[in-house]
């Protein structure tokens, strides 16, 4: 009897660590949105989303300092819903994204920030320059997708950056150099094996077993 007990106990705490370990994600960039919003002579707030978000998210909720986040922004996706202030944006006026395709973020540091609340801190490569931003994060939601049937996780992001500080400094002050950034996005573990029938706590460090 006492050795069951033992071998209970040793299997719980097993358990217990598989659930507290990270869980990695994949970021869905049909429920994920990156704004960024500026000021136009003073009388105009324009923004501009950029689609198509690609990265991973990984999430530790009960150790936040083992979480992190990486994430591509391609600027095929930049939309300001005006086809011609797009294209200007992409010019070398601005971005130059025919030299500088993607804008990236690779965390540097996760801190808990009070009630699902964090703080995260990492380099932002923009026009080919790297510089630190903190992203001041709220936690919308962790748990079993009741479409998906597979874990995912929901947050919002705000920060503000000088796009002067990445090298895009035309026509400041008219267009502000300031640039306020707000992001939404859901993640979710990606399916094991590729198809639908994969687990719904797949998760995404355990690659599929081989027959």
């Amino acid at each position: 009897m006492f050795k069951h007990i033992v071998l209970g106990i040793a299997l719980a705490g097993v358990a217990g660590a598989a659930l507290a370990a990270p869980i990695a994600y994949r970021i869905d960039a049909n429920h994920t949105q990156v704004t960024a919003t500026w000021t136009h002579f003073g009388f105009s707030h324009p923004s501009a989303n950029f689609g198509q978000a690609d990265g991973t998210i990984v999430y530790d909720a009960r150790n936040v300092g083992a979480s992190s986040v990486k994430v591509t922004l391609p600027l095929t996706g930049l939309d300001t819903h005006v086809t011609a202030l797009d294209e200007h944006l992409r010019t070398a006026d601005f971005f130059d994204a025919a030299k500088y395709p993607v804008i990236t973020f690779n965390s540097t540091r996760v801190e808990a920030a009070g009630d699902r609340k964090l703080r995260v801190t990492g380099d932002l490569t923009v026009h080919g320059v790297t510089r630190p931003a903190v992203l001041d994060v709220s936690l919308n939601g962790a748990g079993l997708h009741p479409m998906a049937k597979r874990e995912a996780v929901g947050f919002d992001a705000t920060t503000t950056i000088k796009r002067s500080d990445f090298g895009i400094a035309n026509f400041i002050p008219n267009v502000s150099d300031e640039i306020r950034i707000h992001i939404t996005t859901e993640a979710m573990v990606p399916k094991a094996d590729g198809s639908p029938g994969a687990g719904p706590r797949a998760r995404a460090a355990v690659p599929p077993k081989k027959n």
